[in-house]
């Protein structure tokens, strides 16, 4: 029988963490802050989950290889149970998203869970699998925004998340066998860049500490492995930019007025990078 904890392993439970901000800084930027907006966050995490189940199931074959001690050639998942998992999730999200936000979250929830598929099952390993990603974390940002009267006012904030999700998914491209320091280089000067232009707009000193914060947590890690782009050294780049997102939402939703929710966010920060000591975010 498979154990709770090889199925966390298999979703990599703790980078769920980084999920519900998405839909608040959609929905602070879209005037949509409400009781709506924790049922969204719900479906976005199971979407999420979802994503990640699939993808082993996709990646059971080339993990045997070069990841032996994921859940799936490990022995502790059946390819089975993965894509069950994956497909019941999906299901869980989309309905979570019908039963919140009826016909108007459905309208973006949908996309999200057939570009989730999509990026697993066939974009991943192609030039076009970053701004694949990159659109999947862009259409979470929206689906927060969805019970408002318009989404547009969140197009800014989903930009910033789906530039942050390209950078990030670019640099994991060398999390198994190293990479070269342009790569790195090139996603710091990114996270940089993405620090700056979210504090611009706004007011009070939540936006731009939390901005700073999202800057320093995962432009480090990115600067060592500069230094040394090593596979290990690219893996806890990515994994700092994973657990490290929750400061970036927060800083997009004191943009959007919402500083207490945005503090809240941030504290999310330091429990994920306890969690994934034990259980991987990637």
């Amino acid at each position: 029988m498979t154990a709770p904890r090889d199925l966390f392993d298999l979703v990599r439970a703790p980078a769920a963490l980084s999920v519900p901000g998405d839909v608040v800084a959609g929905a602070a930027a879209g005037g949509a802050l409400g009781r709506r907006t924790a049922g969204l966050a719900c479906s976005s995490i199971c979407l999420y989950w979802a994503g990640m189940a699939a993808n082993d199931w996709a990646d059971r074959h080339l993990d045997a290889v070069e990841r032996p001690e994921r859940p799936i050639p490990s022995g502790r998942v059946s390819a089975n149970q993965a894509l069950g998992t994956a497909a019941a999730l999906t299901v869980a999200g989309l309905a979570v998203a019908g039963l919140t936000g009826g016909r108007r979250a459905l309208t973006v929830a949908a996309p999200l869970a057939a570009a989730i598929w999509a990026y697993d099952l066939a974009a991943k390993s192609t030039p076009a699998g970053p701004l694949t990603m990159a659109l999947c974390r862009g259409l979470d940002v929206l689906l927060g925004a969805t019970p408002g009267s318009s989404a547009v006012a969140a197009l800014p904030s989903a930009f910033t998340i789906a530039a942050h999700t390209y950078l990030l998914t670019a640099l994991s491209h060398g999390e198994v066998s190293g990479t070269d320091p342009r790569l790195p280089a090139a996603t710091l000067a990114g996270t940089v860049a993405l620090a700056a232009a979210t504090v611009r707009g706004g007011a009070g000193a939540a936006q731009p500490a939390l901005a700073g914060w999202y800057a320093a947590q995962f432009g480090l890690p990115q600067a060592r492995a500069v230094a040394d782009p090593s596979a290990a050294r690219v893996r806890d780049a990515v994994n700092a930019g994973i657990v490290g997102l929750p400061a970036l939402q927060g800083a997009l939703a004191a943009r959007g007025g919402a500083p207490r929710v945005a503090l809240a966010l941030a504290a999310a920060v330091p429990l994920a990078r306890r969690l994934v000591r034990k259980i991987s975010a990637t």
